[in-house]
């Protein structure tokens, strides 16, 4: 869109470039990464990638009666806790939200835990 109202209900053009900011626009080039690196006096952080606890040979079946395995992934407040969170992968955090939501339909978890 290359106009817009003003208060009046004139119109008038938008200034060239914006005072809009995007990400890399105010990166100069040379510059150093966010980052941070050992170049420039910080220890460079490495982040192990998780493993889904519920893959794999000897992993626990998802169903919807292990209550015990259930109250794992939800929070204290009884909410499901996301997969960044858990490390769970995406099709097994599908049938895990699905077997939450099916003990909860039974009573076996609770919806809202209240403090």
């Amino acid at each position: 869109m290359s106009s817009y109202n003003n208060s009046r209900g004139e119109r008038s053009e938008r200034p060239a470039g914006g005072n809009r900011s995007f990400g890399g626009q105010g990166r100069t080039e040379g510059a150093a990464p966010a980052g941070g690196d050992a170049a420039g006096g910080r220890k460079v952080f490495f982040r192990r990638r998780k493993s889904c606890p519920l893959s794999g040979p000897n992993a626990p079946a998802v169903d919807y009666k292990d209550v015990k395995l259930l109250s794992r992934f939800i929070s204290e407040r009884g909410k499901i806790l996301p997969s960044r969170i858990t490390a769970v992968s995406a099709k097994k955090q599908r049938a895990l939200s699905q077997a939450i939501k099916r003990a909860r339909n039974l009573a076996l978890l609770p919806y809202v835990v209240q403090s």
